[in-house]
């Protein structure tokens, strides 16, 4: 009895062993409490650094933004109401009845002149700050007629701000416009609260009150109807994390937020937050901030929206992709007209406005207009010089202002005109799948005008222009002729050569005989003639003569840079080209000799505005004036009297251009490349896998050509000969020394000494009328 007692536990010592257990227990909870506090706080000493150092490093990588050439304005400048209304169109101005403010003009009518009245935006150009400034321009007869200030004043100049073209991006495709807190329309950053976190000023990151009403509101409909975040919640979310929806995740959201707001005010979180905000997506490209928001969906800067478009950009904030106004127009017009409510009923805005401005459209740009690279292709090549100067790791981040030379009035031109003509070829030639690349430059300064890859000029893909080698066809032929003008004692435009037929045999066995286009021997021509007509024998003979050696040398003069083929061939064009090596070399020609690297960069600025670069105009004489002059001349009868004659059923006659047509074997390739004393331009035509087109340079390429060129401004070729070049009557068929009305008798350039010095017997031809030179001439 007394051992089973001893075995037996007494309550005390029960009690005891209960309590040392609990005490161990409160001792593990302490510890493991004690653990889960440390490393609780390491986590938010961590959170801490990365919200510090993102914050108050390099927030973003900024992209470069590319710049077309302003619309310059002066006295005389060629310019049409419904150009230049169209280029105001791009950049945003809206027409209105009386001026008040940037980015408006009115107009009116008074007879056959229509007068503007404009308030430009102003503008940080790579030479100065242009102000903001209210002026008047009077178009009449195609030209500006006056120019003047607000107060009457004469302007010299007036340079209208850049049209944005497109930018180099960074890799994870975010773009914005910075834009400073004290820049921002006060409606809008009031407006932005009062919706999205009429709080904001009052909590500490976290707003328990906006939790529980926005609970009670989605718990009475059933659904999620209102979210609790606050702008700081929502910051960190798009700033740091990602949207992933879990309790961890909110967490941390809500611990960040408190870290900004414990380190950072209120201002400089609402600005970081109007610069992050997403807003859409353009392209692979997503809109963040409100400054390229208003530049993405209204073509205006920010300080230019009206109340419509400010709640159009807060109810975006929403949801972007939910609220894209393009695709669901009604459901934004719904949360829009929330946005103006509560505008109204926070006293932003009277009743009046609220009226108003429920009336109104949307009033975004079409969808056809809203992506925010208008030029791939042109960007294309602006990227492609930048990257010989410049990491392309800067291009992506560090905000630089690149100004380039395009003319965006001759770049939508050049797309409108290539697109319909492709049509038209297509429909009335029964075939498909063409393809065109088209080069515009300006002559002398050798500045890239415009420049389309594809039949789409907005087609961001393989870029035609730039990269589709193409057999160039009797393009080479002014360089075959241009090398013997070079020889003057040898050869000027009457000199007669041979057509006859020419076979060369090559080592292999093979036999090159090429044959004219009309299948025709027209044995003893003037030079003149043979390029005119586009004779293969007689260029094939020249160039023969004159050595592929010293053909070769003018075509590396002129600029090409590329492969050269070591056969006779390359006389009648086998050397393959893009359409932009071949304006640079044509370039040569409408210069007068004259070899300018062609550019499409002006200007480069850092984000702030200082200048990094500026590219300047090389020059260098190639060849001589005189033989550049004569050349010029031979091509202006090609479209006077030969291949390139259709060109001038759409120019008018008085208009001095040159040209050469060019087709390769079999018609697969269509080209023209031609100029005026202002503009050359060079187009292709074909298709992307070789097959025939059944075109012709002039059946095809041409008609592009002749089409934009009828509507260019443009200036004509100088009539003027240089140096010791003069003209005189030669007889066409002999190349001997001819008169005036005589039959056969032709107008052509030569230099001194030069000339021949028999004459050919003179029948006068009563029934002539003046030629397009005594014309054009008079």
């Amino acid at each position: 009895m007394s051992k089973n007692r001893s075995r037996r536990s007494s309550p005390r010592r029960r009690q005891n062993r209960g309590r040392h257990g609990w005490a161990l227990f409160r001792l593990w909870a302490l510890y493991a409490l004690g653990i889960f506090t440390l490393l609780f706080a390491l986590w938010v000493l961590y959170l801490n650094g990365v919200v510090r150092e993102k914050f108050e490093g390099k927030k973003w990588s900024v992209p470069a933004r590319v710049y077309a050439r302003p619309l310059e304005l002066y006295q005389g400048a060629p310019l049409t109401a419904d150009l230049f209304e169209k280029e105001l169109l791009a950049l945003g101005y809206r027409p209105v009845e009386r001026v008040s403010g940037p980015g408006q003009y009115a107009r009116r009518m008074a007879g056959g002149t229509r007068h503007y009245d404009i308030y430009s935006r102003g503008f940080l150009f790579w030479d100065q700050r242009e102000p903001a400034r209210r002026f008047t321009m009077t178009l009449s007869g195609g030209r500006i007629t006056n120019l003047s200030n607000s107060d009457g004043r004469d302007l010299a100049l007036m340079r209208m701000e850049p049209e944005e073209i497109g930018g180099i991006f960074p890799a994870h495709g975010e773009d914005r416009l910075l834009v400073r807190l004290e820049d921002l329309p006060p409606l809008l950053g009031e407006t932005l609260l009062v919706v999205e976190d009429s709080d904001f000023l009052h909590h500490f990151g976290v707003s328990p009150s906006s939790i529980l009403r926005a609970a009670w509101a989605n718990l009475k409909a059933g659904r999620v109807v209102q979210g609790g975040s606050t702008l700081t919640q929502q910051l960190v979310k798009n700033f740091y994390l990602t949207r992933e929806q879990s309790l961890q995740r909110k967490l941390q959201e809500a611990i960040m937020a408190v870290l900004l707001e414990v380190h950072y005010s209120k201002s400089e979180i609402l600005e970081t937050y109007i610069n992050e905000v997403y807003l859409g997506q353009s392209g692979a490209r997503g809109v963040h901030g409100f400054a390229l928001g208003a530049q993405h969906y209204f073509r205006q800067p920010l300080n230019e929206l009206n109340t419509e478009q400010v709640a159009l950009l807060v109810a975006i904030v929403k949801g972007a992709s939910f609220y894209n106004p393009w695709r669901h127009p009604e459901r934004v017009r719904e949360r829009r007209d929330l946005v103006l409510r509560v505008m109204a009923r926070e006293g932003l805005i009277d009743q009046a406005e609220l009226q108003r401005a429920q009336r109104a459209p949307l009033g975004i740009v079409p969808n056809t207009q809203y992506s925010l690279q208008s030029y791939p292709a042109f960007i294309e090549l602006v990227n492609r010089q930048l990257q010989r100067d410049y990491r392309e790791e800067d291009l992506r981040s560090e905000g630089l202002r690149i100004f380039t030379s395009l003319s965006p009035m001759i770049q939508r031109r050049l797309e409108r005109v290539v697109s319909e003509r492709v049509h038209q070829l297509e429909q009335r030639r029964g075939t498909e799948n063409l393809q065109v690349g088209a080069v515009v430059t300006s002559v002398g300064a050798g500045e890239v005008l415009a420049l389309v890859g594809d039949r789409n000029g907005r087609f961001n893909g393989f870029n035609r222009a730039l990269d589709a080698r193409r057999p160039i066809g009797s393009l080479v032929k002014p360089f075959v002729y241009l090398t013997a003008l070079e020889r003057e004692k040898e050869y000027h435009p009457a000199t007669l050569i041979s057509d006859e037929p020419v076979v060369v045999e090559a080592r292999n066995g093979n036999r090159w005989e090429p044959r004219n286009a009309d299948l025709k021997n027209h044995g003893e021509v003037p030079l003149y003639q043979a390029l005119v007509h586009s004779y293969n024998q007689a260029t094939a003979r020249l160039g023969m003569n004159l050595g592929l050696g010293a053909v070769y040398d003018t075509l590396r003069a002129a600029g090409f840079e590329g492969d050269i083929p070591g056969v006779p061939a390359i006389l009648l064009g086998s050397v393959e080209m893009t359409p932009y090596e071949v304006a640079g070399i044509y370039h040569t020609l409408a210069a007068e000799g004259v070899y300018t690297p062609l550019r499409a960069i002006r200007e480069v600025l850092t984000a702030e505005g200082q200048p990094l670069k500026r590219y300047r105009l090389t020059m260098e004489q190639r060849f001589s004036t005189e033989a550049s002059f004569q050349m010029q001349y031979l091509m202006q009868l090609v479209l006077r009297e030969g291949t390139g004659r259709s060109v001038y059923q759409q120019l008018p006659e008085g208009l001095a251009m040159a040209g050469k047509t060019g087709t390769s074997n079999d018609y697969r390739d269509s080209w023209f490349a031609g100029f005026s004393g202002q503009h050359l331009a060079v187009v292709w035509m074909g298709r992307d896998d070789n097959r025939q087109t059944s075109l012709t340079g002039s059946s095809g390429a041409l008609h592009v050509w002749a089409d934009l060129m009828a509507e260019l401004p443009t200036q004509g070729l100088p009539l003027e000969p240089p140096g010791d070049v003069s003209f005189d009557w030669l007889d066409s068929r002999t190349g001997k020394l001819s008169a005036e009305r005589c039959e056969g008798a032709v107008w052509l350039p030569l230099r001194a000494g030069q000339g021949p010095t028999d004459s050919e017997r003179c029948r006068i031809d009563r029934s002539s009328s003046p030629s397009w030179w005594d014309r054009l001439w008079n």
